[in-house]
This record gives structure tokens, C-alpha cells and sequence, in this order.
């Protein structure tokens, strides 16, 4: 008998630290595990006892690439327990805040962290060193930067923004703090355009495994705070059934949570997504993009989640601007609330998916418990699922052919950032 042994003892740019392990007998896999070995951080324990205005800044400290993306789905499902109703224009700045943080986050992984798979590089450093390539990463910086200045401008800095809290945001920008921005943001919607003609062209795999693929749905705009749950399986159910419907399970093999649908496994949740499932919510500019693509969607090759992340930074820089043309800051920024007992969920759509964030309080205000369901622990078991579909098809490759198939497969999924040059390196041991 032939066995391949295929172990990965260390994976970067994953949310934590991970490795990746397989055994091939005939051709056949006999185990595969995506191991992800960093400690618990225990952020549902430590929140405990905390009080509720804590939450929002706290969760934050998850994730450094998405950490508006906490800070909102902490702040809206706080909301509802205490019966806060914001107004339209804190409403409107929220949103802002998430176009800011979809447009550092896909400029981030499209050209730093997706694109050098495709081209056949190491990094975006080598990219940037062939003379061919060294405006994109450029531009892919630009853009990125942009999305930080816009974040820096509503919430007090780039990373772990200051102002946002539960109730709307402790300061608002005035409009002419945000119209200094507008120049800035009309270029990078035209880069932004580029960018989905540029990535368009890039070398897909052919791989359309029988997807589920999960995101919010709203009936007037394309989803970021608010929504429905739906998906492509028939699936329509308001976020307050998350927990009825969805799993949230320790496997053996990892610290972080695998959660999957309780009907059918396994799914997809991310900018492929919410493109599959939201079509018709597309600002003009970012349709029109899409279209001159000449790629049909809904589609389920994961590997064309780098287009989908391209026409979503198109359709953030189009709101980001219209928004602010239309912005009227809220009086107050806050709204403060009295300190009640409840229990409330919310989701919104981080960069990655759906952020799923559960809180329960007590009659002064502190945290009773919570779950919090990350984008990344509802991929992972997809993760999985994708390679058992998808290494027999590489294993006949040259061993490096190979390994640059496996590192696309998993940083479709938009993994965070690390400063690691290679996402995984592969050892083999035939016997």
C-alpha cells in the first residue's frame, strides 16, 4: 500500500495559528484536519460580569483587520435589550463606518494576500519588485489607505476605532471633516472599478463544489448591518434564530469552533455570499462592473471570491460617497439608555461573513453571558469540506504546483492577516 503524508506543521495568515494534516492511501484520503492549535482567548468568559457599554470596545480586540465589524454587532444587539432605536443618521454613519472597513479589508487581502497566489509569487513584496506589477500593489495600498483615513475620520484611528458604542458613537464628524475625504474616494472608486476588470482576468480553477452559501439579506440595500438570514438552499429566517438553526461545536482537532447548519453542514458565508444572494442590491456602478467581467454569477467557485471581494469595494466606495454627500450629523451622536435586563442577538456583515454576536444582561446592566460566532469558525468546517473535495485533483501536481493550489483554496476565505511570507509549507513523507 502507498501512503502520502501530507503534514503542515504551521499555517500564517489564518486568524490564529493552525497546520494542516492529510493522509492519502491509493489515491484515496484517509484524514484531514485543519488544526487550529492557538490557545482559547476566552472573550465569551472575560466578558462576564463586564458591564454592557464595555462590550463594544472589548470584542474589538478580536480582530485588528475587522474590529468595526464587533464593535457594530455588539452595539446593535445591545440596542435591542436596552430598546434604544437609532436615528436615520446614526443609522447612515454606522454604515459608513462598515463601508470604511470593507474597503481597508478587501483592498488588504485582494493585493497583499490573494493576489500573489494567482501570479505565482511569495508575496506582495516580491510583486512589487517586478516592475509590471509594482502599480497594483501600489493602487492595492492606495486604496487601502484610504479606507483607514475614512475609519480614522468617524471613529478617533485605523485600528480599534474610539467612537462607536452602543447607541450610536461618542462623537460624530462634522461634514467638512468628511468632505476632505471626498477627492480621495472618488479615486478609489475608479481603482476599484479597475481592480474587478484586473482581477477578472486572473487564472480560476475549475472547482464548484454544491455549495450552501449563507449571508443577511435586506429588502433596500445590499446587506452590512441589517438583514434576514437566507440562503441559496432555502433558507429565510430572522437573526434572532441563528441559535435554532446553527451549530457551534468544539471538534477534537481544533481550538477554534466549527459551526455548521444543523439541515445541511457545511457552508459559505463571505463576500461570495453575499454577492450569490444579493445581485439585485448592488449600487449601479459596482453591477456595472460585475457585468463588463464577462464571469456569470451566482457562481460557486470560491476561487472567484476575489472578484466578488473587488465589486464589493466598488459598491463601498460608491456608498461611502453618497453618503457622505447626503450626511446630516446626528444630534446627539448618542443615544443613553438605562441599564435593564435581556437578552439580544444581532448580525452583521464583517469583510469575512456573518458576525453573529448573542449577549444576556442582568437588571444593572452587566453581562450574564454571550456567544459570539466569528466568520472564520463558520468557515472552517467549509474549509475543510473544500479540500477533501479538492486535493485529489492536485495531488498528481509537482509538489510546489501543489502547494500554491492549497494556499488559494484556503485564503479564498479571506484569512487574516500574519507577518508569515508563505501561508503554508508542506512536507511530505511517502512511504
Amino acid at each position: 500500500m502507498t501512503t502520502l503524508r501530507i503534514d503542515v506543521p504551521y499555517m500564517a495568515r489564518v486568524e490564529g495559528e493552525g497546520a494542516l494534516n492529510i493522509i492519502v492511501e491509493q489515491g484515496e484520503i484517509k484524514h484531514l484536519e485543519l488544526n487550529i492549535f492557538e490557545p482559547p482567548r476566552f472573550f465569551e468568559a472575560f466578558l462576564r460580569g463586564r458591564h454592557f457599554m464595555e462590550a463594544p470596545d472589548i470584542t474589538a480586540r478580536i480582530c485588528g483587520i475587522c474590529p468595526v465589524a464587533y464593535q457594530m454587532s455588539a452595539s446593535h444587539a445591545i440596542d435591542k435589550i436596552l430598546g434604544i432605536q437609532i436615528t436615520p443618521e446614526m443609522r447612515a454613519l454606522r454604515r459608513l463606518l462598515y463601508c470604511a472597513e470593507w474597503i481597508e479589508s478587501h483592498a488588504l487581502h485582494i493585493y497583499l494576500l490573494h493576489a500573489p497566489d494567482f501570479l505565482g509569487y511569495e508575496s506582495a513584496i516580491s510583486m512589487a519588485a517586478d516592475p509590471a506589477l509594482r502599480p497594483a500593489v501600489e493602487m492595492g495600498l492606495r486604496m487601502k489607505k484610504i479606507g483607514n483615513a475614512l475609519l480614522a475620520t468617524i471613529g478617533g484611528r485605523e485600528v480599534h476605532p474610539l467612537s462607536p458604542t452602543v447607541g450610536g458613537f461618542y462623537r460624530a464628524p462634522a461634514k467638512n471633516e468628511l468632505l476632505a475625504l471626498k477627492s480621495e474616494l472618488e479615486w478609489g472608486l475608479e481603482a476599484s472599478i479597475k481592480t474587478v476588470a484586473w482581477t477578472a482576468t486572473l487564472d480560476f480553477p475549475d472547482f464548484e463544489p454544491d455549495y450552501e452559501l449563507v449571508s443577511l439579506r435586506h429588502p433596500d440595500e445590499y446587506p452590512m448591518n441589517e438583514g434576514r438570514i437566507v440562503s441559496n438552499k432555502g433558507l429565510d429566517i430572522p437573526v434572532e434564530e441563528f441559535e435554532a438553526h446553527f451549530i457551534n461545536d468544539h471538534v477534537a482537532h481544533s481550538n477554534a469552533v466549527h459551526v455548521y447548519h444543523r439541515d445541511h453542514g457545511s457552508y459559505n458565508t463571505g463576500p461570495l455570499a453575499r454577492l450569490n444572494l444579493n445581485l439585485d442590491k448592488l449600487t449601479p456602478l459596482a453591477k456595472k462592473a460585475l457585468a463588463e467581467t464577462g464571469h456569470s454569477f451566482p457562481s460557486n467557485n470560491p476561487f472567484k471570491s476575489i472578484v466578488a471581494r473587488a465589486v464589493e469595494v466598488v459598491l463601498a466606495y460608491e456608498e461611502a460617497l453618497d453618503i457622505i454627500e447626503h450626511y446630516v450629523r446626528p444630534e446627539p451622536s448618542r443615544i443613553e439608555a438605562e441599564p435593564r435586563a435581556g437578552r439580544g442577538c444581532h448580525i452583521t456583515e464583517a469583510p469575512r461573513g456573518m458576525l453573529y454576536h448573542r449577549y444576556e444582561l442582568d437588571e444593572n446592566g452587566l453581562i450574564l453571558s454571550c456567544r459570539i460566532d466569528a466568520p472564520s469558525a463558520q468557515n472552517l468546517k467549509r474549509m475543510e469540506d473544500d479540500l477533501w473535495a479538492f486535493v485529489p485533483q492536485v495531488l498528481a501536481l509537482p509538489h510546489d504546483e501543489a502547494t500554491l493550489r492549497c494556499e488559494q483554496l484556503v485564503r479564498n476565505y479571506d484569512p487574516c492577516i500574519s507577518c508569515a511570507t508563505h501561508f503554508i509549507k508542506l512536507n511530505v513523507v511517502e512511504r
